[in-house]
């Protein structure tokens, strides 16, 4: 199939832009706010045509090779589209999914994905948000169509789910099918006991055991809170059962002399080997060489918001079908 350009908003750390690469998008632009997301970018794509950039005052008209795409894609931010964010409603001039929205009716792409939490989707409390888009968007010509997908579904070794929003122009619409499950998502132990090894650490093979389900939800936390963890208390539990400590996330994999020591309580994981951001990565479904820049902290939160680039492919997939005619 013939290769589309996109543009990329609230880029992060380029896990969407990977997937949709793959698919046959091309980033005639990728935008973020964050300098360590930019960096990351840069790192691994030097081409691409990145621009640490607020979203909110981003005008289309001021950059005119991008009022010639394909997609306008993009992963927001989840407040205030979270159930719990809800209770921190930010003013309508700063939601930026009204502004990527705004975005889309002035570069008119031929098509449109967003990406936010699964309750945009389908809770009640923001029927009227998506009455909003809905509206939005059909002025300008284009037909909405809403899902949730879950990660684990599409190949990726984590419970995951997204919520997500793509529109169309109705003769393209008609042909746009959202990716069917593939199943057999890997283990945590299956995807990571090599690299738990690579140290030396003979008990990898027992550790590969124990962690034989596929990873709880990642959590990559906000600016505001402290360093790297594998999320609240009860995702923690969740990992201590699969042989992880998610107290803290490691500056390296256990060496030959680590001796794993499991508790009987689920708090106890003081005895347990920690992950490290690498580990994290493949956990989300970039690829290994995929380079993440910046301090442990910042690093993590990259990793934590990423959207997986294999769900983003299968996204992707199905919109370069239905745009291919």
């Amino acid at each position: 199939m013939k290769r589309f350009t996109s543009l990329e908003i609230c880029a992060g750390a380029g896990g969407q832009a990977l997937g949709l690469e793959k698919a046959g998008f091309d980033p005639a632009m990728l935008v973020d706010n964050d300098p360590h997301a930019c960096a990351t970018l840069r790192a691994n794509r030097p081409a691409w045509d990145v621009r640490q950039l607020d979203l909110l005052e981003f005008v289309g008209h001021e950059h005119p090779h991008v009022l010639d795409i394909d997609l306008l894609a993009g992963g927001l931010p989840r407040l205030p589209y979270s159930v719990a964010g809800k209770r921190q409603r930010v003013d309508d001039r700063h939601d930026l999914l009204r502004a990527a929205i705004w975005l889309a009716t002035e570069v008119r792409p031929r098509a449109i994905m967003l990406e936010n939490v699964p309750a945009l989707v389908r809770d009640p409390m923001f029927a009227e948000t998506r009455h909003f888009v809905e509206e939005e968007l059909k002025n300008s010509g284009y037909v909405c169509a809403w899902a949730t997908l879950d990660a684990q579904d599409h190949g990726v070794p984590q419970r995951r789910e997204h919520g997500l929003i793509v529109a169309m122009r109705p003769d393209d619409l008609v042909r746009f099918e959202w990716p069917r499950p593939v199943g057999g998502a890997a283990t945590v132990g299956d995807v990571l006991w090599r690299s738990m090894g690579s140290r030396g650490w003979a008990g990898a093979v027992e550790w590969r055991l124990m962690a034989n389900e596929v990873a709880p939800t990642i959590v990559g936390g906000s600016r505001d809170r402290g360093g790297a963890d594998l999320g609240p208390t009860r995702t923690k539990n969740i990992w201590a059962r699969l042989g992880v400590n998610g107290g803290s996330i490691a500056d390296d994999v256990p060496d030959a002399d680590f001796v794993m020591r499991a508790g009987t309580d689920p708090g106890d994981r003081k005895g347990l080997p920690k992950l490290t951001i690498p580990q994290v990565a493949v956990l989300q479904g970039f690829p290994e060489d995929w380079m993440i820049t910046g301090r442990k902290t910042a690093r993590y939160r990259q990793v934590g918001h990423a959207f997986p680039p294999p769900l983003a492919t299968a996204v992707g997939t199905s919109l370069a079908r239905a745009l291919n005619r």
